[in-house]
This record gives C-alpha cells, structure tokens and sequence, in this order.
C-alpha cells in the first residue's frame, strides 16, 4: 500500500509543468483541460491508499477518474504507477518492482483491459495478438511484451522500467540540481525521456516519422544547453509550438506518463518530499 499523497502529488506536480507539447496551467487541448487533469490526480489518490493488486488498481483509478472528467487524463500514469505502489518502498524499490512485474497474473490482465476499454485511449488501433477487446489468455506482463516496441508504457513492464531508472529519474535529480526546482527536474526529464524514445502517443497518432522528428527536436534542444542558455530556451519554445501545431494530436503524452513515474518513485524512496519550497523556474520560459 502506497501513500495517496505520492500518486496525488506526483500526478499534480508532472501537469502542473510547462513541458512542450503538453498541457498544463497556461494550456489546454479542446477537449481536455488542466483542471481535468488536477481533478483526476485528486480522484485517484484514495485508490492508492487501497490494498489493492495491480490491475485492481488500475481498474478503480479508472473508475474513479471517471467520476470528475469524460478525458483520459491518466490512464498511462495508473499503468505505470499501479507496479511502483505495490511494490516495497525505500532503496530497493526498483528490485522489488521486479518481483512485482514477475509476479502479475492473468487476472491482473482483466482487470487491466477492461480499465483500458472504459478509459477508450485515443490512437489504440487494432493487434493480431493480445488486443484490448478480446479476453486476455496470459498474464499481463506477456501481454505487454507483446506490445513494447510500440508503446512506451508497455515497455517499462517489459524491461523493468529502464527508462524511468536510467534515463528519467537521473535527468529528473540533474535538473533538480541545477536549477533547484521540481518544474526544471521535470522539463530536463521530459526533454530527455523525448529525444531517448520517440513518443508512442505520437507514434500512433501521427506516425512513427514524426514521433522522430519530435525526438530530433528535443535532442536539439539539450543540445543548445537548456536552460542555460537563450538559444535553448528558444527552440525549446519552438518545439512547443509545433507540437500543438496540429492541437493534441502530437501530444507527447507517453512522455509525460514516464515523467509522473519518475516523480512518483522518488517520492516512494523519499528521494523527493512532499513538501518543496520552490516549484517553478523563473520566467517565462520564452
């Protein structure tokens, strides 16, 4: 059992940056608002208070995110967060995480798949082998093997959740030294999350293609240095505005489930608290 304060805040704190593409307190999409997204972070946190199995989990912050908005605001985030809460927290989190993902059953996929039909994400298409609308016939971890070279989220079940451990979170801990605020950790999170891994949302609303080139684009950006230098702060500012070129359609929503993740185990390790005196970077950011 988790503290619901973790899954709350982490939820909060990851909507609440001005990461490109993505919405957050000065943004929204047309059908999908900020408040959307605070309203769900709140919804779920008594679930993660719950002695409940991964895809019991998963299932009831579905239903409950259900209550406050039509959006899928966070499925992604429940997939990824669900294995991190009931694992044991503290130092060893990662290792028992994989106990965690050894560990899930056919019944944790049924569960699973009926959250995904009632969130009915965006872009799903159909699949031979595994697809969400027929009765799962092994266990969720297999299931997701399936599909991990075409989604973000499935791969971290595959592979233990390297992009959260290798490449998110130590970005998240650079970002928080350098500019000593979580929305820095967050963006240099993002930003690195993006140019490692083409985002799967991308992907699959637009094609792999752009899904690259929205990596290429986030590269160039720590390239130039961000945030330390104007140049950065410019392109990043232009990868921004041509992720919304086409409204939510190059959202990179992946990304910003895997940074909720990141943020969401620090806080499990007490790496991160609750409590933070500053949030924002200074500025506009432009």
């Amino acid at each position: 059992m988790s503290d619901p304060l973790h899954a709350q805040m982490a939820c909060v704190w990851e909507a609440t940056a001005r990461k490109p593409g993505n919405v957050h307190r000065y943004r929204d999409f047309g059908d999908t608002t900020y408040l959307d997204f605070v309203a769900s972070a709140a919804a779920i946190g008594p679930v993660f208070g719950a002695d409940l199995a991964v895809g019991e989990l998963v299932l009831a912050g579905v239903r409950a995110t259900r209550l406050v908005t039509r959006a899928n605001t966070n499925l992604g985030i429940l997939l990824l967060l669900a294995p991190l809460a009931v694992a044991e927290p503290g130092p060893d989190l990662r290792a028992d995480l994989e106990r965690v993902l050894a560990s899930l059953t056919r019944r944790d996929a049924e569960r699973v798949y009926e959250a995904i039909r009632l969130a009915n994400p965006g872009g799903l298409g159909k699949v031979d082998e595994g697809d969400v609308s027929a009765e799962p016939d092994r266990g969720l971890r297999e299931l997701m093997a399936l599909a991990a070279d075409r989604d973000a989220i499935a791969r971290q079940y595959a592979g233990g959740y390297a992009d959260v451990f290798e490449v998110g979170i130590p970005a998240l801990r650079e970002g928080l030294a350098r500019t000593g605020c979580i929305e820095g950790g967050i963006l240099l999170a993002h930003l690195h999350l993006m140019s490692r891994s083409p985002d799967t949302l991308i992907a699959r609303k637009r094609g792999q293609v752009e899904a690259q080139e929205s990596a290429t684009r986030a590269a160039e950006v720590l390239a130039l240095g961000w945030p330390d230098t104007l140049e950065s702060l410019a392109k990043c500012n232009e990868l921004d505005v041509w992720l919304r070129e086409r409204g939510n359609e190059r959202n990179p929503g992946a990304t910003a489930d895997l940074v909720a993740a990141c943020l969401f185990a620090m806080l499990r390790t007490r790496e991160l608290e609750l409590m933070q005196e500053r949030f924002f970077l200074p500025g506009d950011l432009e």
